[in-house]
């Protein structure tokens, strides 16, 4: 039951806006031969929000999966992971995943990373008030850029005796498959380097979607009811907020398919019609049927992703999964 007047999550913003940085990345990206917007564009407030509502489709699989996962192998999970340790959740948007866990996990801190401030602020406040007995910290850092936890927060554990305390990466929902196997590395390598600085014990928490036969692969990023294609096309409406354009959303149509020979996912906006998009400074003619590039997913086998944890510096994993083996999730300590 929820402790009457809880302690404030305490926030250490660390990522903000560069207005012009910014723009020139979104210029920059329109401007190659082959357009692309960097995914992290998709996730403004309203992006954030439809894609709390992709979860929920019947289509899409992964956070299903992934929950029928942390039921049936919390427990399993659980001892393997020292109770009282600093959950470090990466990603950690709405704070769900990770609060599903922590009747088991036990955590004796919490420290919640998103790029997506006001959101994870929100997110974080409902959630002190339900955990009063966890410490929690908001950490609103881009660490696609840099995983590093800022003095402040290392500050923050000392102030509460948690300095010493074991950590544990928490990365679940797939959102590895955003990055490139060469930026999985690079980023796991970072994620070895926060848990290595804890306490004995540590590792890293992560899931991972398989690859899985295209009838089940494709529809969960082109579901019936559209609501895939308005997260996409969302993310033109957030690039003329930043860059003055005039993109039109309805001309542009979502496009989602799985590449064999890269092993991902790739989401595009395709052109419907002939179309010139100005912005201060720039434009660019698109024909019918050009594309901007959005995002890509890629998708592990689980014996390429237990090579790459161990490239990262973890140790051997263990790694549990549904009964169609859809979906993985990894458990690897990090070995000092």
């Amino acid at each position: 039951m929820p402790t009457k007047n809880p302690a404030a999550p305490a926030f250490i913003q660390i990522h903000r806006d560069d207005a012009q940085a910014i723009r020139d990345e979104l210029a920059a990206g329109l401007g190659l031969p082959a357009a692309q917007i960097a995914p992290k564009f998709l996730y403004d407030a309203l992006g954030s929000r439809l894609f709390d509502a992709i979860t929920e489709l019947p289509e899409y699989y992964p956070t299903r999966t992934e929950a029928s996962i942390f039921q049936a192998h919390g427990a399993d999970m659980a001892a393997r992971i020292p109770e009282g340790s600093v959950l470090v959740d990466l990603g950690a948007g709405s704070c769900a995943k990770a609060a599903g866990l922590f009747p088991v996990l036990k955590p004796g801190g919490y420290v919640a990373v998103d790029i997506s401030v006001d959101y994870l602020r929100a997110a974080l406040g409902a959630l002190q008030q339900c955990h009063a007995d966890i410490p929690m910290l908001g950490l609103g850092l881009d660490f696609s850029q840099s995983l590093a936890l800022p003095e402040q927060a290392t500050a923050w554990l000392e102030e509460r005796r948690l300095s010493v305390a074991p950590r544990t990466a928490f990365y679940p929902g797939s959102s590895i498959g955003n990055f490139s196997p060469t930026e999985a590395l690079a980023l796991l390598r970072q994620a070895h380097a926060v848990c290595a600085a804890g306490g004995t014990g540590g590792g890293v928490l992560i899931g991972v979607d398989l690859v899985k036969p295209l009838g089940v692969l494709e529809p969960a990023y082109d579901d019936a009811l559209g609501v895939t294609a308005a997260f996409n096309r969302n993310l033109l409406l957030n690039v003329n907020r930043w860059l003055g354009a005039d993109f039109r959303p309805e001309q542009w149509a979502h496009l989602a398919f799985f590449n064999q020979e890269a092993s991902r996912i790739e989401m595009h906006l395709q052109a419907r019609l002939d179309q010139t998009v100005r912005w201060a400074g720039g434009e660019r003619h698109f024909a019918a049927g050009d594309r901007i590039h959005t995002e890509n997913s890629w998708k592990w086998s689980p014996e390429r992703f237990s090579a790459l944890l161990q490239a990262a510096g973890f140790g051997p994993s263990t790694h549990w999964t549904d009964a169609s083996s859809w979906f993985g999730v990894f458990w690897a300590p990090a070995i000092r």
